[in-house]
């Protein structure tokens, strides 16, 4: 009787430990994973007077700011290491050319398969009025996302790059993404000489 008892218990418990289970991975767990990548992807203003920039940075990303001479790093620290970062540089446009040049997109553009770059991806468009070219590129060996983003003015030239880190890559390719596209350069308007193709 009592081996009975210890299987019926066994039984009643499996049973309710499966239907948690099937609970947790039909209905709790995908809500939860869209609840993650929500707040992730929700956009938090940033601005540096030094760089001259506004942007929206996405609150996976926006952690901590470190600024140094010439570029700062807005970065989410991770207990090992390896979270989602982006670094924005800027430097003297020493033309004052308003759009970069044919010769420089073609090399851009080109690049992935000079140099048998593995998910090289590039665009050509423009952000809040400058003249821009936006990289994808996946790095096999971290299994990481990086984009960068290239801004030009007629004063400087503005390089955003974002690393994925070890996270979701599919949301966080999203945030850093959208982190870029928000750039707007402060300073003289860019009065581009014609018109940047924004689906090239």
């Amino acid at each position: 009787m009592d081996y009975q008892k210890w299987l019926l218990c066994i039984l009643v418990v499996g049973g309710a430990i499966a239907l948690a289970g099937e609970y947790f991975l039909v209905r709790w767990y995908p809500g939860h994973e869209q609840r993650v990548a929500d707040a992730a992807l929700k956009m938090l203003p940033y601005q540096n007077e030094g760089l001259g920039i506004q942007m929206e940075v996405a609150a996976g990303i926006y952690g901590k700011v470190e600024v140094y001479p010439g570029g700062i790093r807005i970065y989410r620290p991770k207990l090992f290491g390896g979270g989602p970062s982006i670094t924005i540089t800027s430097k003297p446009n020493t033309t004052s050319s308003p759009q970069f040049s044919a010769q420089y997109l073609a090399q851009l553009e080109t690049a992935g398969v000079r140099n048998e770059l593995s998910s090289y991806q590039f665009e050509h468009l423009t952000l809040s009025g400058r003249d821009a070219a936006m990289i994808w590129q996946y790095h096999p060996r971290s299994r990481t996302m990086e984009v960068t983003a290239r801004i030009m003015a007629p004063d400087r030239i503005v390089k955003a790059v974002c690393n994925t880190g070890y996270g979701n890559q599919a949301v966080y390719t999203q945030a850093c993404d959208k982190s870029l596209r928000s750039i707007k350069l402060l300073g003289p308007p860019s009065n581009l000489i014609q018109p940047v193709d924004e689906m090239n």
